[in-house]
């Protein structure tokens, strides 16, 4: 299911990934990306985080994992899709499409490996991480953003990936991608 979007997000992720190797724990050349001059961008393993199993997906930008023989909610760091049907808020422009896109990105039973961030929980007390998928490494969050389907939203002191979601988010914006295309802005509220 590779799409320009994949592939830019990939390698806004790699770019990124490859100088943030405190964040993942990983050695020089271990992750994130690898290209050479006239090659396609090739995903390198998920960084190294906490091994989990998808359960179940709540809406775009939030999942349930089997992690450490636990079930727990996760809430997908750097992202915010639009509220989808079912849900406690009113249903917003694009929110079920939403839901749908990052149901097929990480279908029941995906294996993932979670990265956390500054801090460990919301408010809700979800789990807060960036998700890769483990078979490919495919960065979750970015490629929701990088394909119109959220937008970039960054709370503090959640960072680490702050410039890779705005790139990908303003370059979704400008091609009309997803939400953009769809409904014009992200928090569009259906009658």
């Amino acid at each position: 299911m590779a799409t320009g979007r994949t592939v830019a997000g990939l390698l806004a992720y790699g770019l990124l990934a490859c100088g943030l190797l405190a964040a993942f724990g990983c050695a020089p050349g271990s992750g994130g990306l690898t290209r050479q001059p006239g090659s396609s961008p090739e995903p390198a393993a998920a960084p190294a985080g906490a091994a989990a199993t998808v359960v179940e997906v709540t809406d775009g930008d939030t999942v349930v994992v089997k992690v450490a023989h636990r079930t727990e909610r996760v809430r997908l760091i750097g992202i915010d899709t639009p509220e989808a049907t079912g849900g406690f808020l009113p249903v917003e422009c694009y929110g079920d499409e939403a839901s749908a896109f990052t149901r097929s990105l990480l279908p029941v039973g995906t294996e993932v490996r979670l990265t956390r961030d500054a801090e460990a929980r919301d408010r809700y007390n979800r789990l807060l991480a960036y998700i890769h998928r483990a078979d490919d490494g495919l960065f979750v969050n970015l490629e929701i953003v990088a394909n119109g389907y959220a937008e970039a939203l960054i709370i503090e002191p959640n960072t680490t990936h702050a410039g890779a979601f705005y790139a990908v988010a303003a370059d979704a914006r400008g091609q009309g991608l997803g939400l953009w295309g769809a409904c014009g802005s992200a928090d569009e509220v259906l009658p």
